[in-house]
């Protein structure tokens, strides 16, 4: 098949400097990939991570960053499952499916895993070239409110919290805490809330905790007017009231930062379960042994297995999962000044970038 279409984007060249401009021409497809032209991809704090805090990318700078994708299929190499048109979210963490790990039900760990803005160019372009191998069609109608560009977020801020809720075994009968109601934790406060937990929203950011109060949140604490033993003592009556008995806090940690993290720790409670889900390069000092005397469980959690995209995307579709409120369009040509805007806190939504159709 014969395919080359230019396309532009923003690439990193260099820790700390800002994303470069780009011009070029796409290739086609090789067997087993797609190329995608992106309808929106979020920005994520990874991204900022890579860009800013010079946690290294497995592939070598210069990079196109980006791994929350959707957008349509415009090229399909042999092999592919999904064909010209169809439109796709695309996995952020495309295992390979066939090694031990992703054998054993462990792909999270794969070792030859793909994540598009950190093994190759992701979607801060209007064009991306990726495996075929678990990407999630989407409906040709999506409900009134929910735009192709929006569904870019479920590859990383719905399904992240998402599995970490499916590890926990998270029910009706729980009280579940996200500490950070932002773009993770925001979603992943309506998840629980949409599984019937009692859920409760921890930040510093007042909108932040607005809104979680508005889709979902049965309990919004202010940790910039609350010490923590105030924010225990509320927890602890909220869970009281809620009539929940299911056996300890299913705390989620989804804030990425070092105070957030120490908070969720010091909220696991006697078969408590904690979920690690925000990511900070810097250290935090704990009492580790909190987990054995209290019986607890501490998890990791790194992204979401392909094959829970569906699941996730049903939640979306029939409106459990609002993402209009949560989302904010840009322009790829503000992707300098987006990330500017992340980086400084000013952005309170999750930024897509929307790429111009006629780039």
């Amino acid at each position: 098949m014969s395919f080359r279409k230019d396309y532009y984007g923003y690439r990193l060249t260099g820790v700390g400097q800002p994303l470069e401009r780009f011009e070029g021409r796409m290739d086609g497809p090789e067997a087993g990939e797609v190329v995608v032209r992106v309808a929106g991809c979020g920005v994520c704090h990874t991204d900022l991570g890579f860009a800013l805090d010079g946690v290294p990318t497995r592939k070598p700078l210069p990079l196109v960053l980006g791994h929350e994708i959707s957008g349509t299929v415009v090229a399909a190499g042999s092999g592919s499952a999904m064909g010209e048109g169809q439109d796709v979210i695309v996995p952020a963490v495309i295992p390979c499916g066939d090694c031990p790990a992703c054998l054993s039900g462990h792909s999270a760990i794969c070792r030859t895993q793909f994540m598009p803005g950190n093994d190759g160019d992701g979607g801060f372009a209007s064009l991306v070239k990726v495996p075929a191998r678990g990407l999630c069609p989407v409906p040709s109608v999506l409900p009134e409110g929910v735009a192709l560009a929006d569904l870019s977020v479920v590859a990383d801020a719905v399904t992240t919290p998402y599995e970490a809720i499916l590890r926990a075994g998270l029910t009706a009968d729980d009280v579940a805490v996200f500490v950070g109601a932002g773009g993770v934790g925001g979603f992943g406060v309506q998840i629980a809330a949409a599984m019937g937990a009692a859920v409760v929203a921890i930040d510093i950011d007042v909108e932040r905790l607005a809104m979680a109060g508005e889709h979902g949140a049965g309990l919004t604490l202010n940790v910039g007017e609350h010490d923590f033993k105030a924010i225990k003592g509320a927890v602890k009556q909220f869970r009281k009231e809620s009539g929940r008995t299911g056996i300890g806090l299913k705390v989620f940690e989804t804030s990425g930062t070092p105070q957030g993290q120490q908070t969720a720790f010091g909220l696991v409670d006697f078969g408590g379960y904690l979920a690690v889900v925000g990511f900070t390069p810097k250290k935090v000092e704990i009492r580790l042994s909190n987990l054995m005397a209290l019986d607890a469980t501490a998890r990791g959690n790194w992204g979401c297995p392909p094959e829970r995209y569906p699941g996730a995307m049903d939640l979306v579709l029939s409106g459990k999962i609002k993402l209009g409120p949560f989302v904010k369009h840009f322009a790829l040509d503000e992707t300098v000044k987006v990330m500017e805007s992340v980086a400084a806190h000013t952005i309170k939504k999750r930024p897509v970038l929307v790429p111009d159709r006629n780039g």
